[in-house]
């Protein structure tokens, strides 16, 4: 690879580019269009799709996609070639401004949660300018957004355009009360920590669990496991450095800004980083660096798993999501400065933010709710599901002398020592970290800790977005008619943390007793995602999201069913494949070793051998018993897998899936991880946890 610096963005159709290949006017449109949302003339979009095509082709492409994220959670492409036939059987490479900024894919085979009906397939594919198209395997992408013919929108990136729109609309509002008339446009920025596993392809192919489900449904703890804490930020082996090296590459041809890789705390465990960036790149750019890692780890025989949970009792992965405000002057809306107690701008917009967690953190929980994810919340590895914000002992602190009227002095600057002479002194941290907290205020940023690591971040950046501008909106609405803004400010700040602290707590999330203290609290525990599926259609939210034109009541209802049937479909995978293991391989070579044992029992009597056989006697007992346990497992896990497919009411069919299905299948799971270690293996059917988390060297 050359220098970083002159490959990264190669494959992007960035500004710079757009500012070397566009006339003048066009180019100022794009960026008039971009900076302001305004329509761009087709006129302009020929000039932009002609240019666009021709540095592609120079480029390699021969196709272009429109590029875009449906319901399903990954995204979506259809390719089609530049070439147009011409007289003489030839062709010519042709892209249109019409074929930019619109296309049609089949809207009625891509989830709707009954927006459309079967027969009304059309849908729109509508260009995101604000994301810039890009190339990936000879194709030209186009980010798009995905909206049904009546103008529903039917993916992920629609709703947190909106949102965005929302927040910048009313953080405007109180920027201007401040005096910030500079200020044209706010936008969020995130950066996401995206965890993953990488495993042997070769052991992968042998585990259909893995294949079809994405984490393992049977298999005993390795002898050695995370217990020793080596694996984390420990030496990285050389061919997951290989695998790294080659995806960094990828990604910065793509302007994915991949900035930092370590080995997480779990065997087989890894994490990348990106700097931040607005909102919605970040999330376009999280996806594609989701489908990179995969694509790249199958050249270095390695398989990329993204599930929340694919191994028990070792630590799942999440995405951390570093949330923030910023103006398009440079100031980011969440940094205290140097005196956060005399910071009055801060403090409203973080008490925007407290309220808002407050207001709404079923829909916070809601927007992080898989199948994979609620194996892994709670699990002393990831926050729990209860929604909580940790801000630090200082801001802790002046929230608390504000709510009280007490005087606040400021907590005094010191240096760190650590008693190492040649170590030279550095600024003490006013406040240390808290890992367990669901929502943490991490100096500048709201760091959002459960995120499944499967996850798109659009949902949950929608949700901040939509409640924090609802706060920011009931702040304007008060203070642009007081007739004494710095008094009105003062009892609007001391007001809102007296009603909202109670979602404030610093301590331990993994503590039991923080579980009972929530609930004196009012805070809701919302454990699975058939728990909090219905929060997302109550009143309250349907309201919230109304007002600020997000998403309507028709959409919110289809994207609930979307989810209960897409909870029912993955469970229902997973028992069906847990049975067919077992079935196909798990009992049968119980049986085989069985025999064996009870061949070698036989022959010893048979030879008059005065041997003892207590092991192959009380071993063959022993498996029997299993194996009749998990015979009889499987036929109770059939009964309430039938009765669950049947049951058409998706709400129901979720409630089957939480207190039948996967009761049943940890107990099918016991009977077959306890034969795993009677079993010989060399009749073991699959790679174990051992080969699984450290086969890779």
């Amino acid at each position: 690879m050359g220098k970083v610096t002159e490959t990264f963005g190669c494959k992007v159709f960035n500004d710079a580019v757009m500012k070397a290949r566009l006339p003048k006017d066009t180019y100022k449109a794009m960026q008039t269009a971009i900076k302001e949302g305004r329509r761009l003339d087709l006129s302009v979009a020929n000039v932009v799709a002609n240019a666009m095509k021709d540095w592609a082709i120079e480029k390699g492409a021969t196709h272009f996609t429109h590029w875009f994220q449906p319901l399903t959670g990954i995204t979506a492409e259809k390719h089609d070639s530049f070439i147009s036939p011409i007289a003489g059987d030839g062709v010519i490479m042709e892209f249109s401004g019409k074929e930019l900024v619109r296309g049609e894919p089949d809207a009625s085979s891509f989830p709707s949660g009954g927006l459309r009906a079967t027969f009304e397939a059309r849908g729109y594919t509508a260009w995101d300018p604000t994301s810039n198209a890009f190339i990936k395997e000879k194709v030209l992408c186009i980010p798009t957004a995905f909206c049904s013919y009546g103008g529903e929108a039917l993916d992920k990136k629609t709703p947190l355009l909106r949102s965005m729109e929302a927040i910048d609309k009313q953080a405007l509002r109180i920027l201007k009360l401040f005096g910030n008339a500079d200020v044209a446009k706010v936008a969020t920025t995130v950066g996401t920590e995206q965890e993953y596993f990488l495993i042997d392809k070769a052991a992968y192919d042998r585990r259909p669990d893995l294949i079809y489900t994405g984490r393992t449904l049977c298999g005993t703890r390795s002898p050695k496991g995370q217990e020793l804490d080596d694996h984390y930020f420990g030496s990285i082996k050389p061919r997951v450095q290989a695998f790294m090296e080659d995806l960094n590459e990828a990604l910065w041809e793509l302007g994915v800004f991949a900035k930092t890789e370590h080995n997480e705390v779990a065997p087989a465990q890894h994490e990348l980083a990106p700097v931040f960036t607005t909102t919605n790149i970040a999330a376009d750019h999280n996806q594609l660096t989701m489908e990179i890692m995969q694509r790249i780890a199958k050249k270095h025989g390695l398989v990329c798993l993204l599930h929340e949970k694919p191994f028990a009792g070792v630590n799942g992965s999440g995405k951390h999501n570093n949330w923030s405000m910023s103006t398009d002057t440079g100031v980011n809306l969440l940094e205290p400065g140097e005196t956060p107690f005399e910071n009055a701008q801060f403090l409203l917009f973080l008490c925007a933010v407290v309220q808002a967690v407050d207001d709404y953190q079923d829909l916070l929980r809601v927007s992080v709710a898989s199948a994979g994810n609620d194996h892994r919340l709670g699990a002393n590895e990831a926050p729990p599901a209860i929604v909580s914000i940790f801000v630090g002992d200082e801001l802790f602190e002046i929230l608390e002398a504000i709510d009280s009227g007490a005087a606040y002095g400021g907590r005094e600057k010191t240096q760190m020592k650590i008693g190492v002479h040649v170590i030279p002194h550095f600024p003490k941290d006013t406040t240390d970290r808290n890992r367990t907290s669901p929502f943490a205020f991490t100096g500048n940023k709201f760091e959002l800790r459960m995120l499944g690591s499967s996850q798109s971040v659009s949902d949950a950046n929608m949700v901040l977005n939509t409640a924090v501008a609802e706060s920011l909106r009931k702040y304007a609405d008060a203070l642009e008619s007081a007739a004494d803004l710095p008094s009105a400010l003062h009892a609007l700040i001391k007001s809102v943390i007296h009603e909202h602290k109670r979602i404030i707590f610093n301590g331990n999330g993994y503590d039991e007793a923080w579980v009972t203290e929530a609930e004196s609290r009012g805070l809701l525990n919302l454990k699975t995602t058939p728990d909090c599926l219905p929060y997302l259609i109550s009143p309250k939210n349907i309201e919230l999201f109304g007002t600020h034109r997000v998403l309507s009541e028709s959409e919110l209802k289809a994207r609930y069913e979307i989810m209960m049937e897409n909870y029912k479909k993955i469970v229902c995978i997973e028992a069906m494949t847990l049975l067919d293991m077992t079935r196909r391989d798990i009992l049968p070579a119980s049986c085989a070793y069985q025999h064996k044992l009870a061949e070698t029992v036989a022959a010893k009597r048979a030879a008059g051998s005065m041997a003892d056989c207590t092991y192959e006697t009380e071993t063959l007992g022993t498996a029997a018993a299993l194996t009749k346990a998990a015979y009889e497992s499987v036929k109770a896990l059939e009964d309430i897998l039938t009765e669950t497919k049947a049951e058409e009411d998706t709400k129901k069919a979720a409630q089957l899936c939480k207190d039948g299905l996967l009761p049943k299948m940890s107990e099918l799971r016991a009977s077959a991880d306890a034969l795993e270690t009677l079993v010989a293996t060399s009749d073991w059917p699959y790679p174990t946890y051992g080969e699984l988390l450290f086969g890779v060297r």
